[in-house]
Parts: C-alpha cells; structure tokens; sequence
C-alpha cells in the first residue's frame, strides 16, 4: 500500500518557522518516525512552496491509496489544488498542524475543504499519523 503526504509552501522550514505555532520539530526527523511506524506502507513524501508542482505531485499520486495533503497557505487561496483534488479517485485527507480556526480569520476559509475526504486540524505533526490511519482503517 502506498500513501503520499504531500506538503505546501514553508513547510520545509518547521522545526525552525514561528516555533510556537508549528513546534521544534523539522519534518524530515518526523517523516522517519511515521515510515518506522508504519513499516508495512510506501509512504511517499513531497514538499513544494510552488503551487504548479503541487497541482503536477497529487495528479501523480493518483494510484496511492490516499493523499495526506497539507496545502499550508495555497489551502486559503488555490482553487488548482481543489480541482486536483477532485480529479483523483483515491482518499485525500487535508490536515493542519495548527488549529487554523485559532489563528487569524483569513486561515478559517480553505478552497479544499469541500473537496476532501475529511480534515484533520490542530494536533501538530500527529495530524499526519492520525491523516494515514484514517486512510489505513477504511479498507
């Protein structure tokens, strides 16, 4: 089974980015932590801060059993991304490290939402294992 996390603009900078907000963690150490966790799954990761690469990424990922999609600020602006969304038959699970809804109104609103098949928010970077267990579980 494989799985693709995939990840939006400045992501590439947690562990050093608005610590309080996003933690300590970067996201490579976490990644090798959900890969020994989930030993059993291909977990296929991308990071892109260009919306065009992110459109071209989940098009691809069309044959993975699901998509963990943290579109980070493109959630708020991109309806590219929703309509790739839309156009893959596998489960797409947007997630947010931070609770969005606690931050400013701007980040209340995402073009994704609608399109998805559900949203995890506000966990940190568990939101991701709770994301693949959700993808995991619905066999």
């Amino acid at each position: 089974m494989k799985i693709t996390i995939i990840n939006g603009p400045n992501l590439n900078l947690l562990g050093t980015r608005e610590k309080d907000i996003y933690g300590s963690q970067n996201f490579e150490s976490f990644l090798n932590h959900l890969r020994s966790s989930f030993d059993t799954i291909d977990i296929d990761y991308f990071q892109s801060n260009i919306e065009g690469e992110i459109i071209n990424f989940i098009q691809k990922s069309k044959n993975s059993k699901g998509i963990v999609l943290n579109a980070a600020a493109y959630t708020h602006t991109s309806v590219g991304i929703a309509d790739a969304v839309k156009s893959v038959d596998c489960k797409v699970i947007e997630v947010h490290i931070s609770n969005t809804f606690s931050r400013e109104k701007f980040r209340h609103n995402s073009y994704l939402s609608p399109v998805v098949d559900g949203i995890i928010i506000g966990f940190g970077l568990d939101s991701y294992r709770l994301a693949i267990e959700s993808i995991i579980t619905d066999e």
